[in-house]
């Protein structure tokens, strides 16, 4: 019982750390500029998140609206096609046999290993010598790549896609592609929400590689661009309150993908855990 409660108590205090944050975004959006910094900052002043918001869409001929259609754009693009491509190498790694398998199946593992940053700046001098940086393809192209969901992909399709399913289908006449597109990927759904969930996170919270790659505004991610206001402040003191509400709205997307797939990625998850 004692265990039990310790568990409950320390899981209640995580909670509160993560939430606490997010409910202080939320009062401090809902303030004027003068309210921000004379009132308490965990509650509510005169509400003024209307107003806000129509300040934060009108600023600069709505350049935050722009960023946001981009970090959907990046980042949806990125995860549906970088699920995609996860997913097929990790069945391929999963259901075929040939040579030089395990090698490159750990060096997908190495891979996971290497964190972005590291990868920022060899990016950005590849991207030179093509003449492509400060373009909407020197950020798209690198998010493409998800070796931890290959990794996954290839976890799940080896526990839940049976053999002698595919050898069926293959006597029935069904080419490869087919038959993942139509049998292996409703077998896998789970864990490609999954990855495809992790990815959009990934993605959509990008910062350094934005920051390293663009110098034109018009292309900048969410982020980088509440970033940039965000370094204005102090000549701009109406900045903050923009930034406060932009930062509010900017993570309206992950709390909506985590609540529709909720369902799909703790299954996938466990399963991929467990198998």
């Amino acid at each position: 019982m004692k265990s039990k409660t310790a568990a409950m108590a320390i899981m209640g205090l995580s909670t509160l750390y993560f939430l606490v944050p997010i409910w202080w975004l939320f009062v401090g959006a809902t303030k004027s500029r003068g309210d921000f910094s004379s009132t308490a900052p965990l509650w509510f002043a005169d509400f003024h998140l209307g107003q806000n918001l129509h300040e934060l869409v009108s600023y600069r001929d709505g350049v935050f609206l722009r960023w946001m259609l981009n970090s959907i754009l990046y980042t949806g693009g990125a995860a549906l096609l970088g699920t995609v491509l996860a997913a097929m190498c990790g069945y391929a790694l999963a259901k075929y046999r040939f040579r030089g398998r395990e090698l490159i199946f750990n060096i997908v593992l190495g891979g996971v290993l290497v964190p972005a940053t590291a990868l920022a700046l060899p990016l950005f001098l590849i991207f030179s010598q093509l003449n492509a940086t400060n373009t909407f393809w020197s950020v798209f192209l690198p998010s493409l790549v998800n070796p931890f969901g290959v990794y996954l992909a290839r976890i799940y399709a080896t526990a839940s896609v049976p053999e002698e399913l595919l050898e069926a289908a293959r006597l029935d006449g069904s080419g490869e592609v087919r038959t993942f597109f139509k049998i292996s990927t409703k077998l896998m759904f789970p864990a490609l929400v999954t990855i495809f969930l992790f990815h959009f996170v990934a993605v959509w919270n990008n910062f350094l590689l934005p920051l390293i790659m663009l110098g034109n505004e018009r292309l900048f991610p969410v982020t980088l661009g509440l970033y940039s206001w965000n370094t204005q402040v102090n000549q701009l003191p109406e900045l903050r309150m923009l930034v406060l509400t932009g930062a509010l709205v900017s993570i309206l997307p992950l709390v909506a993908a985590f609540l529709l797939l909720q369902r799909f990625w703790r299954s996938g998850l466990g399963s991929g855990a467990v198998k």
